[in-house]
């Protein structure tokens, strides 16, 4: 009796305990602050002079676009033309990227959603054109840290479980279907389903390295899902939905992530899922976390950031690159909203390694009025309470 009795009392206490930590509220951005009618209508004249000016000033190197038009000037009649956007928060959002996707798909065609990470890997992470999720015993690896192997595939993500049973789903229109995972030694198999259909088991055991398999599928929307068959480690990193012609616009974002945690991906891994994807245009978003980060000097942000970009020239040579530089950015000081400086070393550091390695650049700072404009997008609904990031209309109207 005395045994069942600490029994029960320790099965209460670890419900307590998880309860307290999964319980946990959410840390929100704060609100933006309330403004009178006109002041509200002068940020917002204000944003509209600063989109008014031409869209050319905010771009440096722009000829080096040339191979990514030449190639969208062909996509209606096929192959798909692919597009690899990585980047921190305002990429992992959507919103941005999401607006760009919809304009690339009106005017070249819908070729699907391209690459997705498996499940719901972190709290904020979401794609606009797909939708997946999976059961609550995956774990996921990589993120901002990248801490641990550095097998973390195309996205800097992987989710693994090693229980039976256990599942992963995405809702997409395609024509085909691909899945990444990692292959090694005793890995565990999946069964692949399409729909209620059970299509096919695989096995992810095998030597390390990265692994794949892929599916023709009729065309149309699906939803397809994976399913675990043994209780031995399975890994995964995401699906590749793909039609037969038309734009891929694939969000590749990582909240609070710096440009340097490409680097501390298995560059053989990487570079063998780039190379798969065959890109036309690769998108690095990243610059706002690293203005804050004291361990960055403008001699060694650029000396990382021009190591990037020569990394992914040699994964992918017959890609353009287009770098977009970090948004203006404010920080509370003494209770007072001011002017984040250390934008400016980023922003020079990014163009200076662009400019040594032939890719594009495009001041997003720039584009959305200069240092100091990111009060007029608060004060005009644009942009959020922590001036940093901007409200979905925000995104879309940049």
């Amino acid at each position: 009796m005395r045994l069942r009795r600490g029994l029960i009392a320790l099965l209460l206490a670890v419900c307590i305990f998880q309860g307290a930590t999964t319980k946990k509220p959410r840390r929100r951005a704060p609100a933006a602050p309330r403004v009178s009618a006109s002041l509200r209508a002068a940020a917002s004249r204000n944003v509209d002079n600063y989109l008014a000016r031409s869209p050319k000033s905010a771009f440096a190197q722009a000829g080096a676009l040339v191979p990514i038009f030449e190639q969208l000037s062909r996509s209606s009649a096929g192959p798909p033309v692919h597009i690899l956007h990585f980047g921190d928060s305002h990429t992992a959002a959507d919103d941005w990227t999401g607006g760009l996707r919809d304009l690339f798909k009106e005017r070249f065609g819908d070729g699907g959603s391209g690459f997705s990470l498996a499940g719901h890997p972190f709290v904020g992470y979401r794609r606009f054109d797909v939708h997946g999720g999976g059961t609550s015993l995956w774990r996921s690896e990589g993120l901002r840290s990248a801490i641990g192997d550095g097998f973390f595939g195309l996205g800097g993500i992987s989710i693994t479980t090693d229980h039976a049973g256990q599942s992963v789903y995405l809702e997409a229109d395609c024509d085909s279907l691909e899945v990444h995972f990692l292959q090694q030694p005793d890995g565990g198999s999946l069964a692949f389903y399409d729909a209620d259909d059970h299509l096919q088991d695989f096995s992810t055991d095998g030597q390390l390295g990265p692994g794949f398999v892929r599916f023709a599928t009729p065309p149309g929307p699906h939803r397809f899902t994976l399913k675990t068959l043994d209780a031995r480690p399975v890994r995964l990193f995401g699906w590749v939905a793909d039609k037969s012609a038309g734009v891929t616009y694939e969000a590749l974002g990582i909240n609070g992530a710096e440009a340097s945690v490409m680097l501390r991906w298995d560059e053989n891994m990487l570079a063998s899922y780039v190379q798969r994807r065959n890109p036309g245009l690769i998108v690095l978003a990243y610059g706002t976390n690293e203005a804050s980060d004291p361990n960055w000097t403008p001699e060694s942000y650029q000396e990382m950031f021009s190591a990037l970009l020569g990394r992914l020239r040699e994964m992918a040579p017959a890609a353009t690159i287009l770098v977009i530089g970090p948004t203006d950015r404010w920080w509370r000081y003494r209770g007072a909203w001011r002017v984040f400086s250390g934008i400016d070393g980023i922003i020079a550091a990014q163009k200076n390694a662009c400019w040594g390695n032939g890719c594009a650049f495009w001041d997003a700072r720039e584009r959305m009025g200069g240092k100091g404009s990111m009060r007029d997008w608060v004060y005009a609904g644009l942009a959020q309470g922590d001036y940093v990031h901007f409200t979905s209309a925000g995104y879309r109207r940049l």
